[in-house]
């Protein structure tokens, strides 16, 4: 018997150029009026970078703290760059844990292709909740992520707790 495990929000993606331009969608987002804030997910504008829902989810919750300049690599980051991702990290475990009332935490960031960066001109910080047995058989046998939130719900769940931050 086959299995089917229907994600037609995918459809987008697969059908695109698998989100590969020439322009660096980071910086695109970055660049953007902040009026297309929901539509790009973004939940904060610091000073110097900006916090967003990954549009292609591991996990639901799965956020991005993202410099606003281009840059490709920790070392290429000021102190003042550093340290508002740090602050916003902060903000985003608080946030994660108050709204998705997750057990823990993965938080990282991949340099370059070789180490796995899917955007490896533009450094980014990814912040994850998870839970007691949310890795199972989909994800360990079959390869498959279940994201059980819709992007939408999670916007509406995690943006009232950036929106006081300075």
């Amino acid at each position: 018997m086959t299995q089917r495990l229907w994600a037609p929000w995918r459809h987008d993606y697969i059908t695109s150029s698998g989100g590969k331009t020439d322009e660096c969608v980071f910086c695109r987002i970055g660049g953007d009026d902040s009026s297309l804030d929901r539509e790009n997910l973004v939940l904060h504008r610091g000073e110097h970078c900006f916090v967003v829902l990954n549009r292609y989810p591991y996990i639901n919750g799965h956020l991005m703290i993202v410099p606003f300049r281009h840059a490709g690599d920790l070392s290429s980051l000021d102190r003042t760059e550093r340290i508002e991702i740090m602050d916003l990290a902060v903000q985003a475990e608080q946030a994660l844990a108050e709204t998705m009332h997750c057990q823990g935490l993965n938080g990282g960031w991949n340099i370059g292709s070789a180490g796995g960066a899917g955007i490896p001109g533009h450094l980014h910080f990814h912040i994850l909740p998870r839970w007691n047995g949310d890795t199972n058989f989909m994800t360990t046998v079959g390869q498959v992520r279940v994201v059980s939130q819709s992007l939408e719900q999670a916007y509406e769940a995690l943006s009232p707790l950036f929106g006081g931050l300075e």
